[in-house]
């Protein structure tokens, strides 16, 4: 007798405590041993996802509670990374929405919400980190129905049940005034609102593709959900490819979810969601289905990108130097091999070979493909991001964005004045009684490329910046680039401590002495607005007197700490971003300074 099943998402914002919450879950329900060493947030195993603290890829657990399977989804919680949002949605019957009882909705819950309910999903509530001071769970639950509301949910959807809890402390309760230690209340929760998953045992298979992994002992495996019939290890089966093409192929291995284990299974039946090897060529939103009777399930659809950037094989003249796969191929092959899990991005040739346009949700989406590849050995370099326009019932328009900003008050009339420059309009303003504003503005998107590091600036690193794709409107208008030129290398060597100091009051400098600069290198920020050539490899000439208060200690002020992130948001039209394994530069176009 096969164990009665629910399959659901947790979905949220960012950093409001999803990963943490499944951790309680996991713990709770007993998949660990005692005295098992269990890392904090167990379910972001990529190593990026634990540096950044962030879910980027969307993964399956399941857990047994009263004799009941739970198969949960955890997702990501960026916009940017949406798609994994979207594709993940399909295979579930219910989903848990977490909100911070301090921060309530966010753009990004707005983004996760709207595709919950466009699936026809209604979501179990769970207001998170309620045990934090400056907390406010009725108010965050207020908050949340107006945003059901507004993105026009029905009336069932509307009476959503909802919870309190703290995903850190690993507690759930159904009131505030209750006494709890423990998720059961969540667990109860699932098994009373989430419905069991429909489809038909005796229907021939139909599998849909959702994620894509690989093991060097199987080779590509499948995970997706059995939406009818019954699934078994060594059965023929065959493949509906996107085009219509039916590819047929045996069932290698059928994998099961225990907690964070896949564990060999015998057979499967409709609602479970497993694992499949066999099917070298699957892609994500294929069908697996019966060789006899190959029925496809609908493709699954994504939202289009709305940034691009230019990838560039390498040419400065450090190229070569510190990345092993360096090559137009070997870009171009791992870019192509990436559009296979990453359904949210598109690759298009372009006339050079030596170039390729990439598309994807944001800076951040895109920034995590450039430094992943860097990781894996690859060497590059990539332009200015640029939005993507469109053009809707005959008028050319622009990606807008959400964008909330949490920031100190004295901050707040510096922020709403150069948002005002880059097109923003003020949709609401929050005062709160602990010293800190919200304000909420739509703004195109390209008003937003290059804010980030004048945000910090203005706000002195407190701000707290979040933002999300709205939709596309008539374009805005130019919008002012940044305001300040660049100081550029006008020659190859080592920089020295000795014309580095000399040049310190023309601005303030991305490298340090003793960092090996070349012709063109962007080596800092011009404090005006035109860029600046120097000789930053300038040496000390030596003579035999002994200069007047030559023994007193002198500094640089430390340098701008240039990530891969701010070098993207940082960069102009003319300027790209080199990324080796080792290092990551700014510069100028070759051909731009050819004209100098």
């Amino acid at each position: 007798m096969t164990l009665p099943i629910r399959n659901v998402a947790i979905i949220a914002h960012v950093d409001h405590g999803k990963t943490t919450l499944v951790d309680a879950l996991l713990k709770q329900s007993g998949i660990f041993r005692e005295g098992e060493d269990v890392p904090d947030c167990v379910m972001d195993s990529n190593d990026l996802e634990r540096e950044r603290g962030i879910t980027i890829l969307a993964k399956n657990t399941a857990v047994k509670y009263k004799e009941t399977l739970i198969n949960i989804v955890d997702t990501p919680g960026h916009a940017d990374f949406g798609g994994e949002v979207e594709r993940v949605l399909g295979m579930v019957d219910g989903c848990i929405l977490i909100v911070d009882a301090n921060e309530g909705p966010m753009p990004q819950t707005r983004f996760v919400l709207k595709k919950a309910l466009e699936k026809g999903l209604r979501p179990i509530v769970v207001v998170n980190k309620i045990d934090r001071p400056q907390a406010d769970p009725h108010g965050a639950i207020d908050k949340v129905l107006d945003l059901f509301l507004e993105l026009g949910a029905d009336d069932d959807q509307c009476d959503f049940p909802y919870l309190f809890a703290s995903g850190l402390s690993g507690y759930a309760k159904d009131e505030l005034e209750d006494e709890s230690k423990d998720m059961q209340p969540l667990f109860e929760a699932i098994l009373r609102h989430v419905p069991p998953p429909v489809g038909d045992v005796n229907k021939p298979i139909q599998l849909q593709v959702t994620t894509l992994d690989y093991s060097e002992y199987l080779g590509r495996i499948v995970i997706g959900r059995i939406h009818n019939g019954t699934i078994r290890m060594g059965q023929q089966a065959a493949l509906v490819k996107e085009n219509g093409e039916v590819v047929k192929a045996k069932i290698s291995k059928l994998l099961g979810f225990e907690g964070l284990k896949r564990i060999e299974i015998p057979e499967a039946s409709a609602g479970h969601i497993v694992a499949v090897a066999g099917f070298a060529d699957a892609n994500i939103g294929e069908t697996i289905t019966d060789p006899n009777e190959p029925q496809a399930l609908p493709l699954i659809k994504v939202d289009e990108p709305t940034l691009q950037m230019t990838f560039w094989v390498n040419d400065s003249p450090f190229a070569g130097q510190e990345g092993k796969l360096v090559t137009s191929r070997q870009v171009r092959d791992r870019l192509i091999r990436e559009l296979e899990t990453n359904v949210a991005l598109r690759v298009e040739e372009t006339d050079s070979p030596d170039k390729f346009l990439v598309s994807g949700r944001g800076e951040l989406h895109l920034g995590i493909l450039i430094e992943t590849m860097r990781r894996e050995g690859y060497e590059f370099q990539v332009s200015q991001p640029q939005v993507i326009y469109r053009e809707v019932n005959g008028q050319p328009c622009e990606p807008f964005e959400l964008l909330v900003l949490d920031i100190p008050e004295d901050a707040v009339g510096s922020c709403i004045e150069r948002l005002g420059q880059r097109k923003g309009e003020m949709q609401d303003m929050q005062v709160g009684g602990n010293g800190r504003t919200q304000l909420e503005f739509v703004i195109p998107a390209r008003g937003l490329i290059g804010f980030r590091g004048e945000f910090m600036r203005m706000t002195r690193g407190e701000g707290i910046m979040n933002h999300s794709f709205l939709d596309y409107r008539p374009i805005s208008g130019d919008i002012e680039a940044r305001n300040k030129g660049v100081l550029i290398s006008f020659e190859e060597g080592v920089a020295t401590f000795y014309a580095m100091k000399n040049a310190e009051d023309r601005g303030s400098f991305f490298i340090t002495p003793g960092t090996k600069v070349y012709k063109g290198m962007i080596v800092g920020e011009h404090n005006r607005p035109q860029d600046l050539e120097l000789n930053v490899c300038k040496t000390k000439q030596l003579t035999n007197h002994r200069a007047a208060g030559g023994d007193e200690l002198v500094q640089l002020q430390a340098p701008v700490d240039m990530s891969l992130e701010r070098a993207l948001e940082y960069i102009g039209p003319d300027e790209l971003v080199e990324v080796t394994p080792q290092s990551i530069r700014l510069r100028k176009m070759a051909k731009k300074l050819a004209k100098r």
